[in-house]
Protein backbone atom coordinates (compact mmCIF):
# COMPACT_ATOMS: atom_id res chain seq x y z
CA UNK A 1 0.00 0.00 0.00
CA UNK A 2 1.46 3.37 -1.02
CA UNK A 3 1.95 6.09 1.56
CA UNK A 4 -0.79 8.70 1.89
CA UNK A 5 0.90 12.08 1.53
CA UNK A 6 -0.22 15.29 3.19
CA UNK A 7 -0.97 18.28 0.91
CA UNK A 8 2.17 20.06 2.17
CA UNK A 9 4.42 17.10 1.35
CA UNK A 10 6.58 16.84 -1.76
CA UNK A 11 4.68 14.71 -4.27
CA UNK A 12 6.88 12.89 -6.82
CA UNK A 13 4.48 13.55 -9.68
CA UNK A 14 4.82 17.29 -9.00
CA UNK A 15 8.62 17.38 -8.93
CA UNK A 16 10.24 20.24 -10.80
CA UNK A 17 12.19 17.60 -12.67
CA UNK A 18 15.85 17.02 -13.43
CA UNK A 19 18.48 19.07 -15.24
CA UNK A 20 18.62 16.47 -18.02
CA UNK A 21 15.66 14.58 -19.47
CA UNK A 22 15.85 10.82 -19.19
CA UNK A 23 13.88 9.05 -21.92
CA UNK A 24 13.51 5.31 -21.48
CA UNK A 25 13.40 5.40 -17.69
CA UNK A 26 10.42 3.06 -17.67
CA UNK A 27 12.83 0.16 -18.24
CA UNK A 28 14.43 0.69 -14.81
CA UNK A 29 11.56 -0.65 -12.70
CA UNK A 30 8.41 0.78 -11.05
CA UNK A 31 9.94 3.59 -9.01
CA UNK A 32 8.88 7.21 -8.71
CA UNK A 33 11.27 10.15 -9.03
CA UNK A 34 12.23 10.36 -5.35
CA UNK A 35 12.73 6.61 -5.05
CA UNK A 36 15.16 6.87 -7.96
CA UNK A 37 16.99 9.69 -6.17
CA UNK A 38 17.37 7.56 -3.06
CA UNK A 39 18.60 4.58 -5.05
CA UNK A 40 21.13 6.70 -6.96
CA UNK A 41 22.59 7.84 -3.65
CA UNK A 42 22.79 4.29 -2.30
CA UNK A 43 24.55 3.04 -5.45
CA UNK A 44 27.01 5.94 -5.64
CA UNK A 45 30.72 5.60 -4.99
CA UNK A 46 30.62 8.71 -2.80
CA UNK A 47 28.09 7.04 -0.49
CA UNK A 48 30.18 3.88 -0.20
CA UNK A 49 33.23 5.93 0.78
CA UNK A 50 31.39 7.15 3.88
CA UNK A 51 32.14 3.81 5.58
CA UNK A 52 35.75 4.97 6.04
CA UNK A 53 35.14 8.62 6.92
CA UNK A 54 35.22 10.07 10.43
CA UNK A 55 32.05 10.67 12.40
CA UNK A 56 33.48 11.41 15.87
CA UNK A 57 36.63 9.34 16.12
CA UNK A 58 39.37 9.72 13.50
CA UNK A 59 40.02 6.41 11.71
CA UNK A 60 38.68 4.41 14.67
CA UNK A 61 40.38 1.12 15.53
CA UNK A 62 37.21 -0.48 16.88
CA UNK A 63 34.57 -1.91 14.57
CA UNK A 64 31.72 -0.74 16.79
CA UNK A 65 32.21 3.01 16.49
CA UNK A 66 30.08 5.02 14.14
CA UNK A 67 31.41 6.36 10.86
CA UNK A 68 29.75 8.70 8.37
CA UNK A 69 28.01 5.80 6.66
CA UNK A 70 26.41 4.30 9.76
CA UNK A 71 25.55 7.79 11.01
CA UNK A 72 23.75 8.54 7.74
CA UNK A 73 21.79 5.29 7.99
CA UNK A 74 20.72 6.16 11.53
CA UNK A 75 19.68 9.65 10.45
CA UNK A 76 17.60 8.08 7.66
CA UNK A 77 15.84 5.77 10.13
CA UNK A 78 14.90 8.70 12.35
CA UNK A 79 13.91 10.84 9.36
CA UNK A 80 11.59 8.19 7.94
CA UNK A 81 9.87 7.78 11.30
CA UNK A 82 9.13 11.50 11.57
CA UNK A 83 8.16 11.82 7.90
CA UNK A 84 5.66 8.97 8.12
CA UNK A 85 4.02 10.43 11.22
CA UNK A 86 3.64 13.81 9.50
CA UNK A 87 2.46 12.50 6.13
CA UNK A 88 5.63 13.65 4.37
CA UNK A 89 7.38 11.86 1.53
CA UNK A 90 9.48 9.16 3.18
CA UNK A 91 11.56 8.40 0.10
CA UNK A 92 12.67 12.00 -0.39
CA UNK A 93 13.33 12.37 3.34
CA UNK A 94 15.41 9.20 3.35
CA UNK A 95 17.37 10.27 0.27
CA UNK A 96 18.20 13.63 1.87
CA UNK A 97 19.29 11.94 5.11
CA UNK A 98 21.50 9.45 3.29
CA UNK A 99 23.15 12.14 1.15
CA UNK A 100 23.58 14.99 3.63
CA UNK A 101 27.19 14.13 4.61
CA UNK A 102 28.56 12.99 1.24
CA UNK A 103 30.58 16.21 0.89
CA UNK A 104 32.58 15.69 4.08
CA UNK A 105 36.33 15.31 3.47
CA UNK A 106 38.42 12.77 5.40
CA UNK A 107 38.67 13.29 9.16
CA UNK A 108 35.35 15.12 9.44
CA UNK A 109 35.41 18.72 10.64
CA UNK A 110 39.18 18.65 11.17
CA UNK A 111 39.67 17.82 7.50
CA UNK A 112 37.20 20.50 6.51
CA UNK A 113 39.04 23.10 8.61
CA UNK A 114 42.30 22.19 6.85
CA UNK A 115 40.76 22.47 3.37
CA UNK A 116 39.06 25.74 4.29
CA UNK A 117 42.42 27.18 5.36
CA UNK A 118 44.23 25.85 2.30
CA UNK A 119 41.52 27.25 0.01
CA UNK A 120 41.14 30.63 1.71
CA UNK A 121 42.59 32.58 -1.22
CA UNK A 122 40.56 30.54 -3.74
CA UNK A 123 37.09 30.88 -2.22
CA UNK A 124 37.27 28.43 0.69
CA UNK A 125 35.70 25.03 1.20
CA UNK A 126 32.29 24.09 2.63
CA UNK A 127 31.19 20.46 3.03
CA UNK A 128 27.52 21.21 2.39
CA UNK A 129 28.22 22.88 -0.94
CA UNK A 130 30.67 20.11 -1.73
CA UNK A 131 27.89 17.54 -1.23
CA UNK A 132 26.04 19.18 -4.11
CA UNK A 133 29.23 19.51 -6.12
CA UNK A 134 29.84 15.76 -5.84
CA UNK A 135 26.27 14.86 -6.77
CA UNK A 136 25.85 17.41 -9.58
CA UNK A 137 29.31 17.41 -11.18
CA UNK A 138 31.97 15.06 -9.86
CA UNK A 139 30.31 11.66 -9.68
CA UNK A 140 29.24 10.84 -13.22
CA UNK A 141 28.12 7.23 -13.76
CA UNK A 142 25.88 8.10 -16.72
CA UNK A 143 27.18 8.39 -20.28
CA UNK A 144 25.31 11.54 -21.34
CA UNK A 145 25.66 14.02 -18.48
CA UNK A 146 27.64 14.98 -15.41
CA UNK A 147 26.45 14.06 -11.95
CA UNK A 148 23.63 11.84 -10.73
CA UNK A 149 20.94 14.04 -12.31
CA UNK A 150 18.85 14.19 -9.14
CA UNK A 151 15.52 15.98 -8.94
CA UNK A 152 15.38 19.69 -8.23
CA UNK A 153 13.53 18.93 -4.99
CA UNK A 154 16.43 16.78 -3.82
CA UNK A 155 19.09 19.33 -4.73
CA UNK A 156 17.14 22.18 -3.13
CA UNK A 157 16.73 20.16 0.06
CA UNK A 158 20.44 19.42 0.30
CA UNK A 159 21.38 23.04 -0.37
CA UNK A 160 19.03 24.47 2.26
CA UNK A 161 18.32 21.72 4.81
CA UNK A 162 19.75 24.03 7.48
CA UNK A 163 17.74 26.98 6.20
CA UNK A 164 18.12 29.74 3.59
CA UNK A 165 21.63 30.39 2.31
CA UNK A 166 22.14 34.14 2.64
CA UNK A 167 25.81 34.23 1.66
CA UNK A 168 26.61 31.33 -0.69
CA UNK A 169 30.25 30.58 -1.38
CA UNK A 170 31.71 30.06 -4.82
CA UNK A 171 30.68 26.40 -5.08
CA UNK A 172 27.07 27.00 -4.08
CA UNK A 173 26.81 29.99 -6.42
CA UNK A 174 28.10 27.88 -9.29
CA UNK A 175 25.61 25.09 -8.60
CA UNK A 176 22.75 27.53 -8.06
CA UNK A 177 23.52 28.89 -11.52
CA UNK A 178 22.90 25.42 -12.93
CA UNK A 179 19.67 24.61 -11.10
CA UNK A 180 18.31 27.89 -9.60
CA UNK A 181 17.84 26.47 -6.10
CA UNK A 182 16.03 29.54 -4.68
CA UNK A 183 18.57 29.85 -1.89
CA UNK A 184 16.71 32.73 -0.22
CA UNK A 185 13.70 30.64 0.85
CA UNK A 186 13.13 27.82 3.32
CA UNK A 187 13.23 24.27 1.95
CA UNK A 188 10.57 21.56 1.98
CA UNK A 189 9.47 19.94 5.21
CA UNK A 190 11.27 16.79 4.10
CA UNK A 191 14.55 18.71 4.13
CA UNK A 192 13.74 20.31 7.48
CA UNK A 193 13.02 16.88 8.94
CA UNK A 194 16.33 15.56 7.56
CA UNK A 195 18.16 18.39 9.35
CA UNK A 196 16.56 17.84 12.75
CA UNK A 197 17.01 14.06 12.37
CA UNK A 198 20.73 14.66 11.95
CA UNK A 199 20.79 16.55 15.26
CA UNK A 200 18.84 13.82 17.05
CA UNK A 201 21.13 11.10 15.72
CA UNK A 202 24.47 12.62 16.61
CA UNK A 203 23.31 14.11 19.91
CA UNK A 204 22.56 10.63 21.16
CA UNK A 205 24.78 8.26 19.24
CA UNK A 206 27.87 10.34 20.05
CA UNK A 207 27.07 9.75 23.73
CA UNK A 208 26.99 6.02 23.01
CA UNK A 209 30.36 6.13 21.23
CA UNK A 210 31.89 8.39 23.87
CA UNK A 211 30.90 5.95 26.61
CA UNK A 212 32.21 3.01 24.58
CA UNK A 213 35.55 4.77 24.07
CA UNK A 214 35.89 5.60 27.75
CA UNK A 215 36.04 9.35 27.08
CA UNK A 216 32.70 9.84 28.84
CA UNK A 217 31.39 8.28 32.04
CA UNK A 218 27.85 7.70 33.19
CA UNK A 219 28.36 10.06 36.12
CA UNK A 220 29.46 12.79 33.70
CA UNK A 221 26.50 12.53 31.35
CA UNK A 222 24.05 12.42 34.27
CA UNK A 223 25.10 16.01 35.01
CA UNK A 224 22.96 16.98 32.00
CA UNK A 225 19.35 17.43 33.23
CA UNK A 226 17.74 15.94 30.11
CA UNK A 227 19.95 12.86 30.32
CA UNK A 228 19.29 12.48 34.04
CA UNK A 229 15.54 12.55 33.39
CA UNK A 230 15.87 9.85 30.73
CA UNK A 231 18.04 7.75 33.04
CA UNK A 232 15.41 7.95 35.79
CA UNK A 233 12.72 6.73 33.36
CA UNK A 234 14.92 3.88 32.15
CA UNK A 235 15.74 2.73 35.70
CA UNK A 236 12.04 2.86 36.64
CA UNK A 237 11.16 0.63 33.68
CA UNK A 238 13.99 -1.81 34.38
CA UNK A 239 14.53 -2.03 38.16
CA UNK A 240 17.43 -4.11 39.35
CA UNK A 241 19.22 -4.20 35.99
CA UNK A 242 22.94 -3.39 36.04
CA UNK A 243 23.70 0.14 34.79
CA UNK A 244 25.95 -1.04 31.95
CA UNK A 245 23.01 -3.01 30.54
CA UNK A 246 20.87 0.13 30.46
CA UNK A 247 23.16 2.53 28.61
CA UNK A 248 21.82 1.75 25.15
CA UNK A 249 18.28 1.89 26.52
CA UNK A 250 19.12 5.41 27.74
CA UNK A 251 20.06 6.43 24.19
CA UNK A 252 16.88 4.88 22.78
CA UNK A 253 14.77 6.69 25.38
CA UNK A 254 16.29 10.06 24.53
CA UNK A 255 15.80 9.53 20.80
CA UNK A 256 12.16 8.66 21.43
CA UNK A 257 11.62 11.79 23.52
CA UNK A 258 13.19 13.99 20.84
CA UNK A 259 11.33 12.37 17.94
CA UNK A 260 7.96 12.67 19.67
CA UNK A 261 8.67 16.30 20.52
CA UNK A 262 9.57 17.12 16.90
CA UNK A 263 6.42 15.45 15.59
CA UNK A 264 4.16 17.31 18.02
CA UNK A 265 5.92 20.64 17.56
CA UNK A 266 5.95 20.38 13.78
CA UNK A 267 2.25 19.52 13.62
CA UNK A 268 1.51 22.59 15.69
CA UNK A 269 3.70 24.83 13.51
CA UNK A 270 2.09 23.52 10.31
CA UNK A 271 -1.36 24.29 11.70
CA UNK A 272 -0.39 27.72 12.97
CA UNK A 273 1.18 28.67 9.61
CA UNK A 274 -1.87 27.33 7.72
CA UNK A 275 0.27 25.84 5.00
CA UNK A 276 -1.67 24.21 2.20
CA UNK A 277 1.11 22.93 -0.01
CA UNK A 278 4.88 22.79 -0.30
CA UNK A 279 4.97 26.27 -1.82
CA UNK A 280 3.47 27.61 1.41
CA UNK A 281 6.15 25.75 3.38
CA UNK A 282 8.90 27.43 1.35
CA UNK A 283 7.23 30.82 1.74
CA UNK A 284 6.58 30.48 5.49
CA UNK A 285 9.63 32.59 6.36
CA UNK A 286 10.74 30.27 9.16
CA UNK A 287 11.45 26.66 9.98
CA UNK A 288 8.31 24.63 10.65
CA UNK A 289 10.03 21.48 11.88
CA UNK A 290 12.11 21.36 15.04
CA UNK A 291 12.08 21.04 18.79
CA UNK A 292 9.75 22.79 21.18
CA UNK A 293 11.27 25.77 22.97
CA UNK A 294 11.80 23.75 26.14
CA UNK A 295 13.46 20.80 24.43
CA UNK A 296 15.50 23.11 22.20
CA UNK A 297 17.04 24.63 25.34
CA UNK A 298 17.65 21.18 26.83
CA UNK A 299 19.35 20.14 23.59
CA UNK A 300 21.58 23.22 23.63
CA UNK A 301 22.71 22.30 27.16
CA UNK A 302 23.47 18.77 25.93
CA UNK A 303 25.49 20.11 23.00
CA UNK A 304 27.54 22.38 25.25
CA UNK A 305 28.30 19.39 27.45
CA UNK A 306 29.33 17.25 24.46
CA UNK A 307 31.70 19.92 23.17
CA UNK A 308 33.29 20.43 26.57
CA UNK A 309 33.71 16.77 27.46
CA UNK A 310 33.91 14.78 24.19
CA UNK A 311 34.53 16.85 21.07
CA UNK A 312 37.16 18.96 22.87
CA UNK A 313 38.58 16.09 24.90
CA UNK A 314 42.41 16.25 24.82
CA UNK A 315 42.60 12.95 22.91
CA UNK A 316 40.13 14.24 20.33
CA UNK A 317 41.95 17.55 19.95
CA UNK A 318 45.28 15.78 19.43
CA UNK A 319 43.75 13.51 16.78
CA UNK A 320 42.18 16.53 15.05
CA UNK A 321 45.52 18.36 14.97
CA UNK A 322 47.16 15.34 13.35
CA UNK A 323 44.32 15.06 10.83
CA UNK A 324 44.57 18.74 9.88
CA UNK A 325 48.27 18.26 9.32
CA UNK A 326 47.71 15.31 7.00
CA UNK A 327 45.20 17.20 4.84
CA UNK A 328 47.31 20.37 4.79
CA UNK A 329 50.44 18.44 3.82
CA UNK A 330 48.63 16.63 1.02
CA UNK A 331 47.20 19.85 -0.37
CA UNK A 332 50.63 21.48 -0.39
CA UNK A 333 52.21 18.46 -2.04
CA UNK A 334 49.59 18.18 -4.78
CA UNK A 335 49.65 21.88 -5.53
CA UNK A 336 53.42 21.70 -5.89
CA UNK A 337 53.30 18.55 -8.02
CA UNK A 338 49.88 17.53 -9.40
CA UNK A 339 51.41 14.36 -10.90
CA UNK A 340 51.31 12.93 -7.37
CA UNK A 341 47.54 12.62 -7.72
CA UNK A 342 46.12 9.44 -9.22
CA UNK A 343 45.80 9.00 -12.96
CA UNK A 344 42.73 10.75 -14.29
CA UNK A 345 43.01 13.50 -11.68
CA UNK A 346 46.57 14.64 -12.31
CA UNK A 347 45.98 15.05 -16.04
CA UNK A 348 42.93 17.26 -15.48
CA UNK A 349 44.61 19.68 -13.08
CA UNK A 350 44.45 23.21 -14.47
CA UNK A 351 47.58 25.34 -14.20
CA UNK A 352 45.59 28.48 -13.45
CA UNK A 353 44.07 29.45 -10.11
CA UNK A 354 41.51 29.13 -8.63
CA UNK A 355 40.78 26.04 -10.72
CA UNK A 356 44.00 24.29 -9.78
CA UNK A 357 43.33 24.51 -6.03
CA UNK A 358 39.65 23.67 -6.41
CA UNK A 359 40.50 20.55 -8.39
CA UNK A 360 42.97 19.47 -5.71
CA UNK A 361 40.39 20.11 -2.99
CA UNK A 362 37.87 17.97 -4.91
CA UNK A 363 40.42 15.17 -5.00
CA UNK A 364 41.33 15.31 -1.32
CA UNK A 365 37.71 15.70 -0.20
CA UNK A 366 36.89 12.41 -1.88
CA UNK A 367 39.47 10.51 0.13
CA UNK A 368 38.64 8.20 3.00
CA UNK A 369 40.53 8.59 6.27
CA UNK A 370 42.70 5.56 5.66
CA UNK A 371 43.50 6.48 2.04
CA UNK A 372 44.56 9.97 3.12
CA UNK A 373 46.79 8.44 5.80
CA UNK A 374 48.28 6.03 3.28
CA UNK A 375 49.02 8.73 0.69
CA UNK A 376 50.46 11.00 3.36
CA UNK A 377 52.83 8.28 4.51
CA UNK A 378 53.88 7.58 0.92
CA UNK A 379 54.33 11.18 -0.23
CA UNK A 380 55.56 12.95 2.89
CA UNK A 381 57.59 9.98 4.04
CA UNK A 382 59.29 9.82 0.66
CA UNK A 383 59.93 13.57 0.72
CA UNK A 384 61.60 13.30 4.13
CA UNK A 385 63.74 10.45 2.92
CA UNK A 386 64.75 12.38 -0.20
CA UNK A 387 65.71 15.42 1.86
CA UNK A 388 68.08 13.29 3.91
CA UNK A 389 69.96 11.91 0.89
Amino acid sequence: MSQMLAPYACHPERTRGRLHSEPGGETRGPRDAFQRDRDRIIHSIAFRRLRHKTQVFVAPDGDHYRVRLTHSLEVAQIGRTIARALGLNEDLTEALCLAHDIGHPPFGHAGEDALEAAMEAQGGFDHNAHTLRVLMLLESPYPRWQGLNLTWDMLEGLAKHNGPVAHPGWAMRELDGLASLELHSWPSLEAQVAAISDDIAYDNHDIDDGLRAGLLTLDQILEVPMVAASWARVQARHPGIAPDRLLRELVRDQIGVMVNDVIETTRGAIGAARVGDVADVRAAGRSLSGFSERLAEDERVLKRFMYATLYHHPEQLAAADKARGIVSDLFTAYRSDPSLMSEGWSGQCDKAEPYRSRHIADYIAGMTDRYAQKRHAEIIGRAIADSMD
